[in-house]
């Protein structure tokens, strides 16, 4: 009984072995089939890789023509801020804050302070700018490209809108639906919608 058990084993170890030792080669490795004696073979000229044709001027780069755009490639509807909002909170708000004001938490560690969207300079700059920046970096600021996907940085360019809407808003520019809740729930507290202003 133990010769067969053992036996059995034997056998059922070499079964494996062909999924242990297989025939191929691993990057890096060489190889004496190839004239150059590498295993890995570089790309075919031309080639693009599926997924990843940008024939989209905008989409991908943020200009049209060669000129910043201050247009999206898609409509930015609700969903997208919401995602914008998350992506900013996520890889933008720890040197720009959550508000955009440049004072995140890297910045008060000692991190050159980035410029606050709320400057003349950025209230004017095309939404093409933004996406641009995070896809090549400027300054002390690297490159977004690797981590946030293109329609990522456009929704968080949005996002970069509302912020620098929001920062000088007014009460008239709220939806009356809106206002109307705005100034009811200040009296509902016992102040006057002047106060709550």
């Amino acid at each position: 009984m133990a010769a067969c058990l053992a036996g059995l084993a034997l056998m059922l170890s070499g079964c494996r072995l062909d999924m242990h030792v297989q025939p191929k080669y691993l990057p890096d490795w060489p190889s004496k089939f190839f004239a150059d004696g590498r295993s890995n073979r570089p790309a075919v000229p031309g080639t693009v890789a599926r997924g990843e044709l940008r024939i989209d001027e905008l989409m991908y780069s943020g200009t049209e023509n060669g000129v910043l755009s201050n247009r999206f490639p898609f409509p930015i509807t609700r969903a997208d801020l919401e995602r914008g909002r998350e992506r900013y909170n996520i890889y933008c708000s720890p040197c720009h804050d959550y508000a955009g004001t440049g004072h995140g938490m890297i910045v008060q560690r000692g991190f050159p302070e980035p410029p606050s969207y709320m400057i003349p300079r950025l209230r004017q700059a095309p939404v093409g700018h933004f996406f641009q920046v995070m896809t090549n970096g400027i300054g002390a600021m690297y490159s977004y490209s690797s981590r946030v996907t293109p329609a990522d940085r456009w929704r968080i360019a949005a996002y970069i809108r509302v912020l620098q809407a929001s920062h000088n808003a007014k009460l008239q520019d709220v939806p009356d639906a809106e206002r109307q809740k705005l100034t009811q729930a200040p009296a509902a507290q016992g102040q006057t919608p002047g106060q709550a202003q």
